[in-house]
């Protein structure tokens, strides 16, 4: 259903407020660099700190935007299992083309608790839906097992895979049975997880190198892997880089470096240290994987 280069974006701020006209032309600007769908009001997205009515504002923006252009695949994840269906409904109501769902975070839930959330969404709301693996950041693992059972429920057609682990990986694809598509959700392995059968990534680093990943996922879609291979080399250490703290403030250094957006981040969230800006900063200029280069107009 959806596939190849898929853009987790970041949400700028000014003063505070989410800079509609600056969201707006980072989204054309993915989709005339190609990526192949867009998720709004994700984690790169600063999803926990906006409002719900800012929260829908940004998935509204974003299908308003593509217009039918790209997937638009909205970020409607929670800790709070009601929660999630109020968004994702709102979601389906602004026209999005698929919700993204985080596994609760805090609360710890136990698999059946994991499986019994992402259930309830998908019997509360017809819309397709992929499932969110994040190990790092919600203290839960989505259990292969679990996988295969979520596989089951006709709406649940994905899921983001960021446990960078290619065991898990190969145990979830297979108590899947191939119902269900599988995206990277961590940049620095995109290639082995399109080696092993996944459909795409759902990138951070694609807000600032869309070309350059979008031609990694393709290239594997061809079986050119000599050619992807030298892609996923040619970003390694702006992938680290932009790593290098939480995310999304490398990300959102980088866009400012890139005089693309302000700067600005809403806590608990803070600007990006001097020195790891530093690094950031070497790690753009140096960046050439001969499809873009990063033209820094800030310094």
């Amino acid at each position: 259903m959806f596939h190849g280069t898929i853009t987790a974006l970041v949400t700028p701020f000014h003063e505070g407020n989410i800079d509609e006209d600056v969201f707006r032309a980072h989204i054309e600007r993915q989709i005339e660099a190609g990526v192949d769908g867009i998720v709004p009001a994700g984690t790169t997205g600063e999803a926990a700190t906006l409002s719900h009515e800012e929260h829908k504002r940004v998935i509204a923006i974003a299908v308003e935007q593509a217009a039918g252009r790209v997937p638009v695949i909205a970020g409607t994840g929670s800790n709070n299992t009601a929660e999630s269906i109020e968004l994702t409904r709102a979601a389906k109501e602004l026209g999005a083309d698929a919700a993204l769902l985080i596994s609760p975070y805090y609360n710890k839930p136990s698999q059946q608790g994991i499986y019994e959330h992402y259930r309830a969404v998908a019997e509360a709301v017809h819309l397709p839906q992929i499932i969110y693996n994040v190990p790092g950041r919600t203290n839960s693992n989505i259990a292969p097992e679990t996988v295969g059972r979520l596989s089951a429920i006709p709406n649940i057609v994905g899921i983001k895979d960021a446990t960078a682990d290619m065991a898990q990986l190969a145990a979830s694809m297979e108590a899947a049975e191939g119902r269900m598509e599988f995206y990277s959700g961590d940049d620095a392995t995109v290639l082995p997880f399109l080696v092993m059968g996944g459909q795409g990534v759902i990138s951070v680093v694609s807000n600032v190198t869309p070309r350059t990943m979008h031609a990694l996922t393709h290239a594997a879609q061809r079986s050119a892997w000599e050619e992807a291979r030298s892609l996923q080399f040619a970003m390694r250490r702006l992938i680290e880089a932009l790593f290098i703290q939480s995310n999304p403030i490398p990300v959102k250094a980088a866009c400012w470096m890139l005089g693309w957006m302000e700067n600005e981040l809403r806590l608990p969230l803070t600007p990006l240290a001097p020195e790891a800006m530093d690094r950031l900063r070497q790690a753009m200029e140096a960046f050439d994987s001969g499809l873009e280069r990063l033209e820094l107009v800030r310094t």
